[in-house]
């Protein structure tokens, strides 16, 4: 008999070829990402954590953090639900981990060996029993990685980067929704995330989004060709 483990990783697995065959890259094409990433600098080990590098391999490799921070998140919260949990809610938090999970495991195959190293968080300052500190962690995630992808969506050259950049940033923006309306109802798209000038969705910069999310790091990442390093 297989264990509860067992099943979530082979159905991790099975999923994520779904969701490459849905993002429209095969295994040929991940070779292709991780091939055409060779040619760019490749990462640099700091003292104080890890480089992404520069070009659409660095700006991989910035995805590639944020989302391993965000699946980490997420698989700690399933793992101790926060106190009163509802059936409900713990189904759309395991349905959004699942979904960062396959984010994580999408960069990493596709950036092969140029990947950087997998990133420990540090959540100590989260109190996974409780209700609101959770959901409020996940709205910060959510909304700071819903702008990192928008701040950095116009460093991409590759045309197919930025297409799977733009289905990843989609799924992040309804997770963000989700969030937000657990929190209050009707939040999903206040003046804090959408510009209320021209309705588009608030957006970070590289150097602005890494020292947050190194906050919730141990292994801190740096973006030295984008104006930034971990201290």
């Amino acid at each position: 008999m297989k264990t509860e483990t067992q099943e979530n990783v082979g159905s991790v697995n099975m999923a994520r070829r779904s969701f490459l065959r849905y993002a429209g890259v095969g295994a040929a094409g991940v070779g292709l990402l991780a091939t055409a990433a060779c040619h760019k600098d490749h990462k640099v080990n700091l003292n104080t954590g890890v480089d992404i590098g520069s070009g659409d391999y660095g700006i991989l490799n910035y995805a590639y953090a944020l989302e391993q921070l965000e699946a980490a998140f997420y698989t700690q919260v399933i793992l101790t639900p926060y106190s009163g949990i509802s059936a409900n809610e713990k189904s759309l938090l395991t349905s959004i981990r699942d979904h960062e999970v396959l984010h994580r495991e999408f960069f990493k195959a596709a950036l092969g060996a140029n990947a950087i190293g997998s990133l420990t968080p540090d959540f100590s300052s989260i109190d996974f029993t409780n209700r609101l500190a959770v959901l409020g962690a996940a709205k910060a995630f959510e909304d700071t990685g819903v702008s990192a992808y928008d701040g950095a969506g116009y460093l991409i050259k590759n045309a197919a980067y930025l297409t799977i950049a733009g289905k990843i940033v989609s799924v992040e923006a309804r997770h963000a929704a989700l969030i937000r309306n657990l929190i209050t109802p009707g939040s999903f798209a206040t003046s804090e995330v959408v510009d209320t000038t021209n309705s588009l969705n608030v957006s970070l910069a590289i150097k602005d989004v890494l020292p947050i999310a190194n906050t919730y790091l141990k292994t801190k990442v740096s973006a030295s060709n984008y104006g930034y390093i971990a201290s």
